[in-house]
């Protein structure tokens, strides 16, 4: 195991509820490469100050997750296209102080719509409003996705993001049901005050032929084991959670590392 040394470069993550996902992805392969660097979860209380310190101490990339997707912009000096076409930033990378932001959470949706053969004349409940969603609507819609519902009981973020895309909003997801239904909100997330809640109702989940929680952490969220229970097409979080840290690494390495290494590498994350 590298041992901590000065030269060490640092990649780290801004979270209101960090987890372990990043790091144990991120240095497992840095440790598999033999790279001398480190990762490290954080929760800043300061974001704007948590950003000048990537800036000053040199740090080289820099994962955002809710609730910073957006309040990031104003912080940094580039917006790569990726980022700038939903206005919503989850990777960061600072080249000599110079700091542009990336999304690699739109690709991370993007390839699990592709390698599942979601049908884009089916209906879709997705449920969130944030950073997180607008990654996630575009992917749908850029999928060919049309029959889309935006549930978010914040009305000014639901239909902007709704009208963005051309979607239908709803405050409430009530007895609607779709064939596709997607979580994009911290419902079923652990530690929250939700961490036990199913974000769709039972009859939702049963009317589905697919159920998606974007969720991470834990990887079997309520919503995901409710849909195994009933024998549903999953897409978890946690496969979310590989793709976009995998293309993260790459931004922030220039390294790529091979199929095996990143199956390596997810399955040490899922460990823990």
């Amino acid at each position: 195991m590298t041992m901590l040394n000065k030269d060490m470069t640092l990649c780290i993550s801004l979270s209101a509820r960090p987890s372990n996902n990043g790091t144990r992805f991120h240095n497992f392969l840095y440790e598999a490469l033999e790279l001398n660097w480190i990762y490290k979860a954080f929760a800043p209380t300061d974001l704007a100050q948590a950003i000048t310190g990537v800036r000053g101490l040199g740090i080289r990339g820099c994962a955002i997750s809710m609730p910073y997707k957006e309040d990031v912009i104003a912080l940094v000096d580039h917006m790569d296209p990726s980022a700038t076409a939903i206005e919503s930033v989850n990777t960061i990378v600072n080249d000599d102080g110079v700091l542009t932001a990336y999304n690699t959470d739109y690709s991370a949706i993007a390839q699990l719509i592709e390698e599942n053969g979601l049908d884009a004349g089916a209906s879709v409940l997705l449920k969130g409003s944030g950073g997180m969603a607008k990654a996630t609507a575009a992917a749908f819609r850029d999928a060919g996705f049309s029959n889309v519902t935006i549930v978010a009981r914040n009305e000014q973020a639901g239909r902007r993001l709704a009208d963005l895309y051309g979607f239908a909003w709803a405050a409430d997801a009530g007895d609607a049901t779709a064939d596709i239904i997607v979580n994009i909100t911290p419902i079923g997330m652990a530690g929250g005050a939700d961490e036990h809640a199913l974000a769709f109702s039972e009859d939702a989940v049963a009317a589905a032929s697919v159920v998606f929680d974007v969720v991470a952490l834990p990887a079997e969220t309520p919503l995901v084991r409710a849909g195994r229970a009933a024998g549903k097409t999953v897409i978890s979080g946690a496969e979310v959670a590989t793709r976009q840290a995998l293309e993260q690494f790459v931004l922030y390495t220039g390294i790529r590392p091979s199929a095996d290494q990143v199956r390596a590498a997810e399955e040490f994350m899922r460990a823990q």
